[in-house]
């Protein structure tokens, strides 16, 4: 882990529809070739996600190296859903390529619920404490023989350093339009700030769009394609990026955080959100206000900070 991987060029994404995937369900699983398709509304980037009926998915990676996760997944969503406190996607079916299609994809069980936001969540302090308490149950489960950081998630569970070169791309680009020197610090501190190598499962995409509440409160988690074993440090940019002061608070205190992993958290949060201002500096929509938003509760978090 003491590498810093080349993220390289943006994935070379291919097409599906609805058509090519009622093939590929009447071709390799004949038990369901008469249930209705249609697309998931906001179904993701990774994956296009397709109702099969009133209670499944059909999942499929939109790039080669999102269904490098695909394996992974039905190996070992299994095995943690059992130990786990809240629903989580576990498999029903692998398919192969055909109709088209050139990757692996699966088959899960259509999880209700509504994607987190300030808005839907009835208690923040509820639900920074429910995901914490999920999150330990994940961090709890042995970590044995799980699948290290690389290609397949991202990185994620490895160190910061892989994604130094994006967010000093982003702060050169945001010069003049924030407090480019609180960022560099909190960057840095992140940066400098040591794991102590004690693989832990993570998520590794603990995000608005993949924690599904019902009646505003914590209901399963989904998207476990960044998961693996590693710093779980990257699960902790939620504190920022979703939680309230008040529930930032509850969530570190559940989680019996130390000041390493909070300080590496942060770093995750920072990254994320320097290169989404970077992206919208331009553009005063909903993308680049959330952005600003999530920047001022790092910064007003940061001990230094305004």
């Amino acid at each position: 882990m003491n590498s810093t991987p080349n993220l390289g060029p943006l994935p070379r994404r291919v097409n599906v529809d609805a058509e090519q995937v009622r093939r590929l369900v009447g071709e390799q699983f004949p038990q369901w070739a008469g249930l209705p398709v249609r697309p998931v509304a906001q179904g993701g980037w990774d994956n296009f996600t397709f109702h099969l009926g009133d209670g499944m998915v059909a999942r499929l990676p939109s790039a080669a190296e999102y269904a490098l996760a695909v394996e992974k997944e039905q190996r070992w969503l299994p095995a943690l859903a059992s130990r786990l406190p809240l629903p989580i996607p576990v498999p029903l079916a692998k398919g192969h390529p055909g109709a088209g299609y050139p990757f692996a994809w699966s088959v899960y069980p259509w999880l209700h619920g509504e994607p987190a936001s300030p808005d839907r969540i009835s208690d923040a302090v509820r639900f920074a404490r429910d995901l914490a308490g999920f999150l330990a149950a994940l961090q709890s489960i042995d970590a044995t023989g799980g699948p290290q950081p690389g290609k397949h998630n991202w990185f994620r569970g490895a160190t910061l350093r892989t994604y130094d070169a994006q967010a000093q791309r982003a702060l050169t680009a945001l010069d003049g339009h924030l407090d480019v020197d609180l960022a560099r610090e909190i960057w840095k501190t992140a940066l400098d700030t040591r794991w102590d190598g004690a693989d832990s499962w993570f998520h590794g995409d603990i995000a608005p769009g993949n924690l599904l509440l019902d009646g505003g409160k914590l209901a399963a988690v989904i998207d476990f394609g960044t998961c693996g074993v590693g710093d779980p440090s990257c699960d902790i940019a939620i504190a920022w990026t979703l939680l309230t002061a008040e529930g930032r608070q509850a969530f570190r205190e559940r989680l019996s955080i130390d000041e390493a992993t909070w300080t590496r958290g942060r770093g995750w949060a920072l990254w994320k959100t320097l290169v989404t201002c970077a992206r919208t500096v331009t553009r005063p929509d909903d993308e680049a206000a959330n952005a600003r938003r999530v920047l001022g509760e790092i910064f007003s978090d940061y001990p230094t900070g305004n």
